[in-house]
């Protein structure tokens, strides 16, 4: 019998990039484990950036409802129960074990008879859909991990809606090189007559995606930037004005201070506009539900002038510096900043230091196998004429570091959902605990 600290090593030790199995195979499992999927409510959800914004304002729309959602969503920044969420609550270590259980006997004897072993995300993608199952959800909503088509999310067979956020190059070893690639395997979501709605701001994506849609025969409703309207934009949130297909012009309010949120939120809203005859929610509910939201490690305010951001590629970096670059007009800015070695992080430094000033850099390192060099992010800062930088390897320390160099100013913790995990948890640890 396993621990839960045992249960967590064994995922940790499964390769997170190793070549993924086929979707049947994920298929046979989930039947296998009783078809966990079947008869339920699911909403799926890709896209390079926002989904897991997107999906954070569904499930908490769902729930001002009355309605009991799981969310299965990553990366998880502090605890890996974070990827399985029951209205805002992540699941126990005890139901996280009782899962991790039945998956890992199901991989065992497809091992014994020379078949293939779960990957890490399948085997938590897998572990999810049984939690939910045990905890009898109204509904499900789905993050997938990468890309789409491929994806282990994509094995259920009977979505409610897709939602389509908005996309930009990523992960393009895995995906393809060009937009009108990358917005076919997200495009690889959609089932037959089933309805998507999807962030259609670029014309390559949107052109791709419709296509896809048409030739399924699915109702598509798109959803553009022209049609969100900034009414108030103040550290404590924005409130704008949305265009809906289904609601019609829409007053909404958001607890949060970045400006590409509209755009998310406004995906939610009309998948819920999809979905009306469904759950029967009257418009109040939802604004209400959308207001109560809130998502981990996206522009989210940890201490006072302490904000933690994932930006991690290239869209998020430019959406990032264009939020700071706002308060940078009141505050002085300061950065803590690392990555991964497997991203293009000479052009997200590149990318920050062109609108933004800095009053102080301080750049630090994510262990593991993908860690990279301190010295070497600073020295790229240096290149870019930030004057006041700072290496400290040790992120906590680098926190220290930064949070005495703020002042009265704002400090922003980007770069990397590591990070933004690590340093969330240090703050609990510091500064709550």
């Amino acid at each position: 019998m396993f621990t839960y600290e045992e249960a967590v090593q064994y995922i940790e030790d499964i390769p997170k990039f190793t070549t993924k199995n086929k979707l049947e195979h994920t298929r046979q499992c989930l039947d296998l484990l009783g078809s966990p999927d079947q008869g339920k409510k699911i909403i799926h959800v890709a896209g390079t950036n926002g989904k897991g914004s997107v999906c954070a304002f569904i499930s908490t729309m769902l729930e001002a409802g009355g309605y009991k959602c799981g969310l299965f969503t990553s990366p998880h920044l502090v605890k890996i129960n974070e990827r399985f969420q029951i209205n805002e609550v992540m699941v126990s270590d005890e139901g996280f074990l009782e899962a991790f259980c039945r998956v890992k006997d199901l991989a065992d004897s497809l091992v014994e008879k020379g078949d293939y072993h779960p990957t890490y995300f399948e085997f938590l993608f897998l572990m999810g859909m049984l939690i939910f199952e045990k905890e009898e959800v109204d509904y499900i909503v789905l993050e997938t991990g990468l890309g789409g088509r491929l994806d282990a999310t994509n094995s259920v067979r009977d979505p409610l809606v897709c939602v389509i956020t908005s996309i930009s190059l990523d992960h393009v070893e895995y995906l393809g090189d060009t937009i009108p690639k990358i917005a076919g395997e997200k495009a690889g979501i959609l089932k037959p007559g089933v309805p998507v709605v999807f962030d259609g701001n670029n014309p390559e994506a949107a052109e791709v995606i419709r296509r896809r849609a048409e030739s399924l025969g699915c109702p598509w409703y798109e959803v553009k930037e022209e049609d969100q309207k900034l009414e108030d934009y103040t550290p404590e949130g924005i409130r704008f004005v949305s265009d809906s297909r289904v609601y019609g012009k829409t007053q909404l309010f958001l607890p949060f201070i970045a400006r590409y949120q509209m755009m998310n939120a406004a995906l939610a809203l009309e998948a819920m506009g999809v979905l009306k005859k469904d759950h029967h929610l009257e418009k109040q509910v939802l604004f209400q539900g959308m207001k109560n939201t809130r998502w981990q490690g996206r522009m989210e305010t940890i201490l006072p002038g302490v904000i933690v951001d994932g930006a991690h590629n290239e869209d998020g970096i430019a959406k990032f510096a264009e939020t700071a670059a706002y308060f940078q007009k009141d505050y002085p800015i300061t950065l803590l900043f690392s990555t991964v070695s497997d991203k293009d992080f000479r052009d997200m430094i590149h990318r920050l230091c062109q609108g933004l000033d800095f009053s102080c850099v301080v750049t630090t390192e994510i262990w593991g196998s993908r860690k990279q060099s301190a010295k070497e992010l600073a020295e790229l800062f240096q290149e870019e004429g930030c004057q006041k930088v700072y290496v400290q390897p040790d992120p906590e320390k680098a926190f220290a570091m930064a949070y005495a160099q703020k002042g009265d100013g704002l400090l922003f913790v980007a770069g990397s959902l590591y990070l933004a995990g690590e340093i969330k948890d240090y703050v609990r640890r510091t500064f709550h605990d």
